[in-house]
């Protein structure tokens, strides 16, 4: 089971604002194709019990759950998680949770987190300065131990070349810390608009690999991706990010 949720956590307001609206986003056109890709890359079958680790409204979880795993979804936000259980059917349960206090113990055959749904979005914002060295470590670490061995898991993370090649006049980005720190006006389902400050960590493939190796995980592959366009391309400078596919070895 997942542990308890910290307070506080400078995305809960910015879901709790978006609701629905979430899903108007342009990046979440795209889970059709991505799942496609994942089912594929991770070697899924119907029957197989699968984390989806800040799974938002559950976007990936029900489109996973809707080809015949058995699918639990865990996000910070409250607001997303009621989202999610609206639709949701039978074989997909969600649940509000930190991934960084998640206690599952080798208990997934797949676990994910997308579009910074968990992972990349724990390195920055209010009370962060006296965080663990790597904290999106952390949320990998709990991903690593929810794996039965010989599972498997995907994640994305954004580009740090992409990022700061590409850095706008919202972006502050902190080359200390890897974590870039972006305004977004952000509209929610009846209009209304707020201005918030965004954090997001960034990362290099090595930076990458050595996490995934830290976690106890063997890398299998880290592709660069566009969202709603997952591809096994190689990483490169002109992606906004990476897909790491691995896997927890047997023992």
């Amino acid at each position: 089971m997942s542990g308890p949720t910290s307070g506080g956590h400078f995305f809960e307001p910015i879901a709790e604002h978006l609701g629905a609206a979430y899903l108007r986003y342009s990046f979440t056109k795209g889970t059709v194709q991505e799942v496609d890709f994942l089912f594929d890359r991770l070697g899924l079958e119907p029957g197989q019990r699968l984390l989806d680790v800040g799974c938002g409204p559950g976007r990936h979880a029900l489109e996973l759950a809707g080809r015949g795993l058995d699918v639990v979804g865990v996000d910070i936000s409250d607001a997303f998680v009621t989202l999610a259980r609206a639709s949701a059917p039978a074989n997909a349960r969600f649940e509000r949770g930190d991934a960084r206090s998640m206690t599952f113990d080798s208990e997934f055959d797949a676990v994910i987190s997308l579009c910074q749904g968990a992972f990349g979005l724990v390195g920055g914002g209010p009370g962060t300065d006296q965080a663990p060295l790597d904290p999106d470590g952390v949320v990998l670490d709990r991903m690593a131990a929810a794996l039965v061995p010989g599972g498997r898991l995907a994640l994305s993370a954004f580009s740090a070349y992409f990022q700061v090649r590409y850095l706008e006049d919202t972006d502050d980005f902190d080359a200390e810390r890897g974590v870039n720190r972006e305004l977004a006006t952000l509209t929610d389902a009846d209009g209304g608009v707020i201005d918030r400050d965004v954090w997001t960590s960034c990362f290099t493939p090595r930076e990458l690999r050595l996490l995934v190796d830290r976690a106890d995980l063997a890398i299998d592959d880290v592709f660069g991706v566009t969202p709603g366009r997952y591809r096994p391309e190689p990483p490169s400078l002109d992606v906004p990010e990476f897909l790491v596919i691995a896997h927890r070895p047997d023992q």
